[in-house]
């Protein structure tokens, strides 16, 4: 028997007999009707854009160092090192041939600031300097792998 309790601990989704009824993956509400199986499907990545490593999903959207793409303009990530499609788990030595994440670029902005303060005491050394990142935002739209 199924509880909502239950429902919250699976993580992946495949309907036996199906009916009327949608499960959204991220907030699972009610509780399914008698004879189905649900788990949630979900394909993700783990890609390295501009020297750090994500973990992305389709339609994720998320902030990067700034890359040299202007907005709107479709962007591929070859460097995947990690593909979880439906519980087969594909890793790379060290990144998978063939695998690719495309993303679009939403646009460009500046983080927050960074506030670097040097001080020596009794020498009256004291330096203030400030940064803002150069972030560009995507979104995920495809992964291959």
């Amino acid at each position: 028997m199924f509880t909502l309790a239950n429902v919250l601990k699976i993580t992946t989704f495949a309907v036996l007999n199906f009916e009327p009824f949608r499960l959204n993956k991220r907030r699972p509400e009610g509780i399914p009707p008698g004879g189905v199986i649900f788990k949630i499907e979900i394909m993700y990545a783990i890609v390295e854009i501009a020297g750090q490593q994500f973990r992305v999903e389709k339609d994720n959207k998320l902030f990067v160092h700034q890359l040299e793409a202007s907005e709107g303009d479709s962007v591929d990530f070859e460097k995947v090192l990690l593909v979880d499609n439906d519980g087969q788990v594909t890793v790379g030595t060290p990144v998978i041939s063939g695998a690719k994440v495309t993303a679009r670029v939403l646009g460009h902005q500046k983080g927050n600031k960074v506030l670097v303060f040097k001080k020596k005491r009794r020498k009256t050394y004291q330096k203030m300097n400030g940064h803002r990142q150069a972030l560009t935002q995507i979104q995920i739209e495809n992964i291959v792998g």
